[in-house]
Order: C-alpha cells, then sequence, then structure tokens
C-alpha cells in the first residue's frame, strides 16, 4: 500500500493506535469503539495494511477474548511469534494463548 492511498477511514484507525501507549494493548473491538466502528474485522483489515508501521503500533492491537489476534494478515505462525516478540519486548506477556496481565488494557 501507498502512503497516498490511504483512506479516510484507515487514517482514523492509524491515528487511535498511535495513541496506544508502549507496554499496553487493547482490542480491535475497544479501537473501534474510539473511532465510531462497530466492525472489528473493518478495523483488522485496516490494521493488516498499516504502511506506518512500526510508528503506528498496530501489535499492540489484541482481540477482545485478549488472545494475540491476528498480525500482518496472519493469525498463526511467523507474523505471530514477530507481534509476541514485540509485545514481549514492551513487558506484555501472553500466558495459556490470553493476556496475562489484564491491567495492561488500554481504554481509549
Amino acid at each position: 500500500m501507498n502512503i497516498d492511498t490511504v483512506t479516510e477511514f484507515q487514517a482514523k484507525v492509524y491515528a487511535a493506535t498511535s495513541t496506544i501507549p508502549c507496554g499496553m494493548v487493547t482490542t480491535y473491538k475497544l479501537l473501534g469503539e474510539s473511532i465510531g466502528c462497530n466492525c472489528s474485522q473493518a478495523i483488522g483489515q485496516a490494521l493488516r495494511r498499516n504502511p506506518f508501521a512500526p510508528r503506528v503500533p498496530c501489535h499492540r492491537v489484541i482481540s477482545s477474548k485478549l488472545a494475540v489476534g491476528g498480525f500482518q494478515g496472519d493469525s498463526y505462525g511467523a507474523s505471530i511469534k514477530k507481534k509476541l516478540r514485540l509485545l514481549a519486548k514492551e513487558g506484555v506477556e501472553f500466558s495459556d494463548g490470553k493476556l496475562a496481565d489484564l491491567t495492561l488494557v488500554y481504554q481509549f
């Protein structure tokens, strides 16, 4: 994706994502609600196309079940391992597939 082709919706998603502090995560649902979108899948699709990573930290967005969710269009494999490594560097850990510390969920 070319930076010049970012839609207004994607720009809203990236702006909100940019406010998630290092060491915290939010969910696709909470992110969507913060910009007036009730479709978590649309949020995920916008993040999948994020041309501003890592400045726009899409790795900090997880599923509403507090599982890691997807990353770079994948739901398993090397991309998910990369997302987990990025989060671990920030002090965000997962245990048994779920966010270990619920206090790390960022509320907009």
